[in-house]
């Protein structure tokens, strides 16, 4: 478990640099708010993320097609999406100077949903199914 939480941690820290780019391509770009930004730049993080830890971190546990389990994977990481978003949403709400920078807000968010992603992607998601 603790070779995969590694892998994991590592599609993590790529998905973080996904997740960032969208949300400055968002912002300075697109010219979309801090808010609406990062919930584009969560689902193209989500998404990216899925495909590394399938074919990464949890490559002989896949078993499901692509699209459910990519649906499952958006639906079971849902509430650490939330803790992420959350953390976000009040450090970046809070106008204090050195935690309302977005990216700041991102990174603290990130890390706050990581080790619930980890346990429920292993535990619904990506589990080795009897066919």
């Amino acid at each position: 478990m603790s070779r995969q939480f590694f892998r994991f941690a590592l599609v993590g820290t790529a998905g973080f640099v996904v997740d960032l780019l969208a949300l400055q391509m968002a912002l300075h770009v697109f010219g979309l708010d801090a808010y609406t930004g990062r919930g584009l730049s969560y689902l193209c993080a989500a998404t990216s993320t899925w495909i590394m830890n399938r074919h990464f971190t949890f490559a002989t546990e896949r078993t499901d097609a692509l699209w459910r389990e990519w649906a499952r994977f958006l639906m079971s990481n849902a509430a650490g999406g939330a803790v992420n978003l959350g953390v976000y949403a009040a450090l970046v709400g809070s106008g204090l100077p050195l935690v309302s920078a977005p990216w700041l807000a991102l990174a603290a968010g990130s890390v706050a949903g990581l080790f619930f992603n980890f346990f429920a992607s292993r535990r619904f998601v990506f589990t080795a199914r009897v066919r």
